[in-house]
Parts: structure tokens; sequence; C-alpha cells
């Protein structure tokens, strides 16, 4: 797992209108890079709105709020419509990003075992720093505690 104080791995990954998006273009930036299973699912649903109902507060701290999952371009697309959402999704299809964030994990759901993504979120400074993970981020409370973290940073 990546740790705080570790270089955050930089991604070429394409957003909800097929731009190809770097972590690296956000230097000198705060940026947070939340990861998700999946788009219009009860959880990842609450997560992106928390984040869309605090976006004004990480403007206000000129902090980037990227979401990445491994769903597709015209998925990002239905998901931001639908609940108007205010900040980059990146599709992930191929794992790039997600494996190199290690939050490609086992699960266990009903007795069944599977991979997928682990709902995490990493905290990375201007200068490409991870300065703080958030792992197993729970979905009604993720955008509130990083922000919180923010304010100490």
């Amino acid at each position: 797992m990546l740790q705080e104080g570790m270089k955050a791995p930089d991604f070429a990954l394409p957003d909800q209108d097929g731009n190809q998006v770097t972590l690296s273009q956000f230097r000198g930036k705060k940026v947070v890079v939340y990861f998700y299973p999946k788009d219009n699912t009860p959880g990842c649903t609450r997560q992106a709105c928390a984040f869309r109902d605090a976006f004004a507060q990480f403007q206000a701290m000129d902090v980037i709020v990227i979401g990445i999952s491994k769903d597709t371009e015209a998925s990002h697309q239905r998901f931001i419509q639908k609940f108007e959402l205010p900040f980059l999704l990146l599709s992930d299809p191929d794992l790039t990003a997600i494996k190199a964030y290690e939050v490609w994990r086992e699960k266990k759901m009903y007795g069944k075992t599977a991979f997928g993504t682990a709902r995490t979120t990493f905290v990375i400074d201007e200068q490409g720093m991870i300065v703080k993970v958030f792992e197993k981020a729970k979905p009604d409370t993720n955008a509130a505690e990083i922000l919180e973290s923010l304010k100490t940073m």
C-alpha cells in the first residue's frame, strides 16, 4: 500500500470527455485523488455527492478533486450529468492507476471472493508527494475528513 511520504505515481487517463489528464499537470497544487468501485452504486453515489456538496470549499483552498474508477468515459458522463458533479472523473479500464496506487484488492462479499477497487483517497501535495491516505474511506464522511485534514496542512 502506498503511504504518506511516498511519491504519488503519475498517471495519464481520459476524463469523462476523452481528454487525457495527468497528475503531473497539477504540480503546484494540492490534489485529492479518490478511487471508487463503480458509478451509480449507492456508496459511490453518496461519496461523489459529498465531494460535490463540499466542492466550493475545495476550490476555496485551491485543491483539485479527481475521482478514478474502471468505468467508461460514457458511464462517467452519465454519472456527472445525473448528479451534477463539478469535478473530473477519470476512466481506468486497464487498471493502470488503480494498480499503481495499490487499490486493486481482493474483496469478500456475501461469502464470495473477487477483486475490485478498494475505496481509498489520497491527498497529494504541490510537489507530488502523498501527504495523507484514507483507506477504507467512508462514502458519507470522506470529503469532510479530507477538508478537516487540509486545514492543518
